[in-house]
């Protein structure tokens, strides 16, 4: 482009300087100096002009094929996004599946565990409650006993009073310590099992928040209200 503007200015000198006609505005200038320069002026234009104006020629047909890759690659992008939508709501739905089954799972285990918690306190309380009766009777059997005894000797029918009403109440104190520490192991034995059932929920919880972090979330309505009757 620097020297189509220098033979410019070369073709621009050339005329100023020529020799003008008398009487006219026109002038005399050397042919082949001119036909030279515009020689030059023909070979410094750039190839880049030539590829314009076919451009220009063509940009009916080149906007219409742009046009068409632009729908094409929207196209494109809407099956791809649909697929990736699709493939995302899909594993959505495996993650949800996997949490719900092994909630599920956990709060079986949970139910088993307080069913069996459940079994083993009332059969301990059933053995308690049954030593305690066999205690009790066996005291009142030998105050009994110790009674009859004492009133069959007759020079100490007082004092056999007196021991026998111990000995019965004794034996009805001791009865009523066993009831007490029954009563307070089921207690015990109840308190565990709610801990132990309140700590299994608490799995069930932490499970299913970290299953929420790779999926949404799924509501926990009617599992939360399973582990509350369970507690009740």
């Amino acid at each position: 482009m620097y020297r189509v503007f220098e033979t410019l200015d070369a073709l621009v000198t050339v005329v100023e300087e020529a020799r003008g006609l008398p009487m006219t505005a026109n002038c005399v200038v050397p042919r082949g100096d001119v036909l030279d320069l515009l020689d030059e002026l023909r070979d410094a234009v750039p190839g880049e002009l030539d590829d314009a104006q076919d451009v220009l020629d063509h940009r009916d047909e080149l906007t219409a094929s742009a046009e068409r890759r632009a729908d094409e690659v929207t196209a494109q992008a809407d099956q791809d996004a649909d697929k990736l939508v699709g493939d995302a709501r899909a594993e959505a739905e495996r993650l949800v599946a996997e949490a719900r089954a092994e909630a599920e799972q956990l709060l079986g285990r949970a139910r088993h565990e307080a069913e069996r918690t459940v079994a083993d306190a009332r059969a301990q309380h059933q053995d308690l409650v049954e030593a305690g009766r066999v205690d009790y009777e066996r005291a009142v059997a030998d105050g009994r006993a110790e009674q009859a005894r004492l009133v069959a000797q007759t020079e100490v029918v007082q004092a056999a009073h007196i021991e026998s009403g111990r000995i019965i109440d004794a034996g009805e104190r001791e009865a009523t310590r066993l009831r007490l520490e029954c009563d307070q192991y089921i207690e015990s034995a109840l308190a565990g099992f709610e801990d132990t059932l309140a700590r299994t929920l608490q799995t069930v919880q932490r499970g299913r928040g970290q299953r929420a972090h790779r999926g949404r979330p799924e509501p926990a309505g009617p599992r939360e209200r399973l582990g509350t009757d369970l507690l009740a």
